[in-house]
Order: C-alpha cells, then sequence, then structure tokens
C-alpha cells in the first residue's frame, strides 16, 4: 500500500494546525515524523488514520482519494504514548480484541495472538491484566494490539516517551526488526533526534506545520536545507555562530579570527552563519585545524552518561556534548576544540550552502 498526501492544510478554531503538505509514503517503508511538541505530527497521524479531515487537499491510498473515509473503513492501527489497553481484558484478549472485531474464527485468533505475543515477548503474560503488568509490557500489549491485525498503515504517536531509557532502546531496535518482514506503511512520530537515527528509515522533519525537509534519515542528519532542519536535527540543537569571510580568513562575530580552511575557500566573501554540532567540540583537539578557544564555563548538565557542557566568552555561548560525567566549576577558564572541517554554512536567512559532506557552488 502506497499513502500520499497532496497539498494538504488543516485549519482547526482559526489556527494553522498543517500547511501545504505533500508526502509520499512508499509501501514497506518505515517513517520518521520528527519535529517539537506543537510541529504538527499528531495532526498529520490522524489525518493519516481518517479520524481528521484536511480542510484543504486530498489523502491518497493505493491510488484511490480516500480523504473523506472514516478509520472505521480504512486498514489501520494506532499506538499512542499512553499505555491504552482495556483494563477489564486479559493480555491475551486485548491483543485478540481487533481480530474479534473482524469476525476472523478462533483458530485463527489464536495463531495469531500466539504469533504476536511471541514476537514481542509476551508470551509469558498473556493470562494476566493491564495493571498487572510493568509500563514496558503494558506498553508491548499496545503494540501487539496495534500489530496482529496486520494493517497496511501502522501509526506510533510518540509510543516510548513514557518508558525509561534502557526500554526505549530495546524497544526501538524491535520495532524495526518487527517491519523488515512487513509490507506495512509504519510511521513513528518523536521529538528526540537520537530516536530518528536510531530508528533509520525516511525521516519527515515538521516545523510549525509545515514539511521543510524529507528522505533517508542519515542524508537529512548530514545534510539539512536550512538552519532550522539542523536545529531539529541535533539535540542539544546546533550551535550557530555570525561569522563574516574574506579572501583569506574567517572571523567569527568580529572576535575570532581564523585562515580560511581549504573545504571554505569556495565561499564567497560576506557574511554567514556558522554551525557545529555539540558532539563535534572537544576538550582535546583531535585535527590539526582544530580552532583553539578559551571559553568559561557557565553549567555543566549531566543527562545519564552524557555532560552538556555550556561555555561562553565575550562574543557568543556554544553547548558540548561529552561523553561521561564532567564536574565543573562554573566561570572556570578552559580550552575547547571545534573542527572546521566540520563546520556547517548557513546564508544570513538561514539556507544551507555548505555541510561537512557537501559543498553547494555558486
Amino acid at each position: 500500500m502506497s499513502l500520499k498526501l497532496e497539498n494538504v492544510d488543516q485549519v482547526v478554531n482559526g489556527q494553522n494546525h498543517l500547511t501545504n503538505v505533500n508526502l509520499t509514503l512508499e509501501p514497506g517503508s518505515f517513517n520518521v515524523l520528527l519535529g517539537r511538541t506543537g510541529a504538527g505530527k499528531t495532526s498529520l497521524m490522524r489525518l493519516m488514520a481518517g479520524l481528521d479531515k484536511p480542510t484543504n487537499g486530498k489523502i491518497i491510498m493505493n491510488g484511490a482519494n480516500v480523504t473523506g473515509i472514516t478509520v472505521q473503513k480504512r486498514n489501520v492501527s494506532m499506538v499512542y504514548q499512553q499505555f491504552i489497553n482495556y483494563s477489564n481484558l486479559t493480555v491475551r484478549e486485548n491483543i485478540a480484541s481487533p481480530l474479534r472485531l473482524a469476525k476472523a474464527s478462533e483458530a485463527e485468533i489464536n495463531k495469531r495472538v500466539m504469533e504476536t505475543a511471541d514476537m514481542l515477548r509476551i508470551t509469558e503474560f498473556l493470562h494476566r491484566y493491564p495493571l498487572e503488568l510493568s509500563g514496558g509490557q503494558q506498553q508491548r500489549t499496545a503494540m501487539a494490539r496495534a500489530l496482529v491485525k496486520d494493517a497496511s498503515l501502522i501509526l506510533f504517536d510518540e509510543p516510548l516517551v513514557n518508558l525509561d531509557y534502557k526500554l526505549r532502546e530495546e524497544l526501538r531496535f524491535e520495532l524495526r526488526e518487527l517491519f523488515k518482514a512487513r509490507n506495512a506503511i509504519a510511521v513513528y512520530a518523536t521529538t528526540e533526534p537520537n530516536e530518528a537515527l536510531a530508528l533509520g528509515g525516511t525521516t519527515t522533519l515538521l516545523h510549525e506545520g509545515r514539511v521543510i525537509q524529507s528522505g533517508p534519515s542519515a542524508a537529512v542528519y548530514r545534510e539539512p536545507v536550512d538552519v532550522y532542519a539542523a536545529d531539529l536535527f541535533s539535540e542539544p540543537p546546533i550551535n550557530l555562530i555570525p561569522g563574516n569571510v574574506t579572501d583569506n580568513e574567517v572571523t567569527f562575530d568580529e572576535s575570532v579570527h581564523f585562515p580560511l580552511h581549504q573545504d571554505l575557500k569556495s565561499l564567497t566573501p560576506g557574511g554567514y552563519k556558522f554551525g557545529i554540532r555539540p558532539s563535534h567540540i572537544g576538550l582535546v583537539p583531535d585535527n590539526d585545524d582544530d580552532l583553539e578557544l578559551s571559553m568559561k564555563v557557565e553549567l555543566a548538565e549531566i543527562s545519564g552518561s552524557e555532560t552538556f557542557l555550556h561555555v561562553k566568552n565575550d562574543h557568543f555561548n556554544l553547548v558540548m556534548q561529552l561523553s561521561g560525567v564532567h564536574a565543573y566549576r562554573s566561570d572556570a577558564t578552559i580550552n575547547i576544540y571545534l573542527p572546521v572541517h566540520k563546520l556547517f554554512v548557513f546564508t544570513l536567512d538561514g539556507k544551507m550552502i555548505q555541510s561537512p559532506t557537501r559543498l553547494i557552488r555558486g
């Protein structure tokens, strides 16, 4: 089954939730919708499911216009971030419920429930009720119910957000493996760039109800089309430094000067925005072209096994993403190293003209 959205708008109470969305999802594809809260991810999925109708535009499934067709008449399943199960039914009956609605035979129900439960490793819990399960087991049950009916389109609306880190990682891997052998279209919404990269497939970036970029996840990460795309696909957000290029040097915010690196020599002299991902800045030099900067520590923010180090000088602020736990006193002066060959270059209005993997000439 293919799914195509053509010039889709959605206006609710005078507010634009989605604007001119054009998107094609291929049969058997795994698709990630990446955007911040309020970007339009859930609105888009509800339109795909048939729960809502667009204000303008068409939704095409397998070449047929299904814009006005309700969710009950579409072969769609949906998994939400809340653990939505029937509390009065056992795990077995929760999983079986879509098949019973479809009037499948008892033999078919038993076969598919066991296969799906085994796939999601919840066979031993089939006799239990949802409230007797852990959060991860409850979400596996909800996912099993969505997968058991063999829907053509399966939608995941931030399904792992309420689980701990280890469980999220485990279920992410399982989801990708589950869909390798299926011909269904999977759509997975998330606010987390790292999750989008881990899931792979195709990533579509949403910002304020608009699609700003769509393509293979790794390619979108490496070559964002503009500042918004680079910012969305970076956690913490990409660092941006105003700068100027002359015939022989680069100046950051009129304070830091360094020779024009070979990768930057094709840039026309003038003003730009330079971007550097937090994970690319280090405490020790890795390359001959690393730019040494003296900075003051503002905050060392420990997050699990990583440290987000916020540093500043008199002209700009930067955030570094460091492996491990690092403790620093506020206002301590440290040297950091910024790899010039990993700079993104944007025009002053935000268009990407150079990434570390590509140079656009002209």
